[in-house]
């Protein structure tokens, strides 16, 4: 643990009044960038936030690596191991305060267990897109990066974002949302091994490749399989299943993608299921300038299975082939004739699960 310092790494500008350490700050104009002790927690900021509508939480921000957690709580720095032994210490730490709301980034994998400790103890926490905190940091003028300046900087975005608390997931969910994983994981091996052995001219190498492509098939099967079972043995996720599987071309894969991979679906606006999918046009405008709409994030599983589910979804589904045809004739491009049937799609899904008495028409 370390004492919070005084120096604040921050770039200020003109006419921004923040307050670190209760000490008021004016700046008139740029100033240059002021460096902080690397291993001193940020100085809270106390500036217009919307987590003033809740003035009862109190952010700690955690920073995740593959061993080892920082975490920035209530002005000081504790360096914790990602490990059980950790994740009990961190327990321990949050305990003891009401209405603490724990600020993390999404980090490959290596959060896993500290959320599902977190959760396990009913503690609130938000599990943030790292590009997020990032431009934060760049907006505060944060230009050095290390642990316990990003545990300081995800508990500054806590204190002013005010995120919304990622739910925990219920135990099918969460095992379906592995088990999809893991089907992609092996999708991709087998297209990488079957692109290798195709210039294999060594015959040890071409019976190893044949070999490992069988046992990725194999083990495809296997997770369908799996799939498939887990899903049946839930109701809810049984009915969403059968809901998805309304629309023509969306098969037991998409589906299954879909709920795995966005199980947000169902609660959206249109406009947040097209976003959250990746789908959504952005406007590329300035002043005269009117530039070209291109869809930009969102989670690119997602729109995978949706590409499929379009391709199929343009030749059968009546509404969704006319309205294709109708933008090609209007000379769209083929692909963003095809994205724009894949907007609508979501759209559709999204509001198939929201309103179950919602029905499809006919054209």
């Amino acid at each position: 643990m370390h004492a919070a310092a005084n120096a604040l790494s921050i770039r200020l500008l003109g006419g921004m009044r923040l307050r670190a350490s209760g000490v008021g700050i004016h700046c008139s104009k740029l100033e240059p960038l002021i460096e902080r002790d690397r291993d001193a927690p940020l100085p809270r900021l106390a500036f217009a936030s919307m987590s003033e509508n809740n003035p009862s939480i109190i952010y700690a921000g955690l920073d995740v690596a593959k061993d080892s957690l920082a975490l920035d709580f209530q002005g000081r720095l504790h360096d914790l191991s990602n490990d059980a032994k950790g994740h009990a210490r961190l327990l321990r730490i949050l305990g003891g305060v009401l209405q603490v709301q724990v600020i993390l980034e999404a980090t490959g994998g290596y959060e896993q267990g500290a959320v599902r400790a977190l959760h396990g103890a009913g503690l609130a926490l938000s599990v943030l897109e790292p590009s997020r905190v990032r431009a934060f940091a760049r907006a505060m003028g944060l230009r050095a990066k290390s642990d316990p300046i990003d545990a300081g900087v995800l508990r500054a975005f806590g204190e002013a974002i005010a995120p919304l608390a990622t739910p925990a997931p219920k135990a099918a969910q969460q095992r379906l949302a592995e088990l999809v994983t893991r089907r992609r994981q092996l999708l991709e091996s087998r297209t990488a091994e079957s692109n290798r052995s195709a210039h294999y001219l060594e015959a040890l190498a071409r019976r190893q490749a044949a070999a490992v492509l069988r046992l990725l098939r194999r083990q495809i099967a296997q997770c369908e399989e799996a799939i498939a079972a887990l899903i049946c043995a839930d109701a809810v996720l049984t009915a969403r299943a059968a809901r998805l599987q309304q629309v023509p071309g969306v098969g037991a894969i998409t589906a299954s993608t879909l709920l795995a991979e966005m199980p947000e679906l169902g609660t959206l606006r249109d406009a947040s299921a097209a976003a959250l999918a990746g789908l959504a046009p952005y406007n590329r405008d300035s002043g005269p300038f009117a530039g070209t709409r291109r869809i930009a994030g969102g989670r690119a599983p997602v729109r995978c299975a949706l590409h499929m589910a379009a391709l199929s979804a343009a030749r059968h589904d009546p509404i969704l082939k006319a309205f294709h045809q109708r933008l090609l004739a209007a000379g769209k491009k083929k692909m963003v004739a095809l994205t724009a049937v894949m907007r609508k799609l979501i759209i559709l899904l999204n509001r198939l699960l929201k309103n179950p008495h919602f029905q499809l028409q006919s054209p």
